[in-house]
């Protein structure tokens, strides 16, 4: 058994709160699969919101995370028969999005979006952090703008699996676990493409304070 099957053999550790949301979503999927359609409407009420910003963060385009969402409820609700619960309903709708979203990059070829407010606040950024907080006015205004050209401009150099990573983590704020069973990949992969997709990021962006 390879490791990212025995990823999806061993259940995965939910905190208590996720376990209550999965708990949830399992009563309103067992209704669906008994023939209550209109129950499906529950969650796509839940989850819309989240699912339109995981692809807007993708995207960077409104129209295309609205439409994209769309596609992705109706192809979780045209396979719900086959959800079986080894995942949660989260995991598993948050894959569908994932993957949906990935065929509509691969085919655009569009650049993500990665917000500045969501860069994680560290030691080696702290110097961009506090030279936009020192800036006011206009000149804050223009060096936030530059600063997210910066930001697309070194995400671009990332490949899509490395960008849909950093943003489920640092956007979305899922697990390492969670992304991995998403992502069908490891823990460890998901840590090892956090991890360089920071380490770039930071670096081109220190490259551009140098300047």
């Amino acid at each position: 058994m390879n490791a990212v099957a025995k990823l999806f053999a061993k259940p995965l550790v939910l905190s208590p709160e996720r376990r209550l949301e999965a708990d949830a979503d399992q009563s309103v999927v067992a209704r669906v699969q008994a023939g209550e359609v209109a129950a499906f409407d529950e969650l796509i009420l839940r989850y819309r919101e989240r699912i339109v910003g995981l692809i807007y963060q993708m995207t960077s385009n409104r129209e295309d995370a609205a439409d994209l969402a769309q596609d992705v409820f109706i192809k979780a609700f045209q396979s719900i028969r086959r959800f079986e619960g080894q995942s949660s309903f989260f995991t598993w709708l948050y894959r569908i999005a994932v993957n949906t979203t990935l065929t509509h990059l691969r085919r655009q070829r569009q650049t993500t979006f990665f917000s500045l407010e969501k860069l994680q606040e560290d030691g080696s950024t702290a110097g961009l952090i506090a030279r936009l907080t020192d800036a006011t006015g206009a000149d804050r205004e223009i060096f936030a703008r530059e600063l997210q050209e910066k930001l697309n401009e070194a995400l671009q150099k990332l490949s899509i699996n490395h960008r849909t990573v950093i943003t489920l983590f640092e956007i979305e704020g899922l697990s390492h676990q969670e992304i991995a069973r998403i992502m069908r990949c490891t823990a460890g992969t998901v840590r090892s493409r956090v991890h360089y997709a920071k380490q770039l990021l930071q670096a081109e962006l220190q490259a551009y304070l140098r300047s």
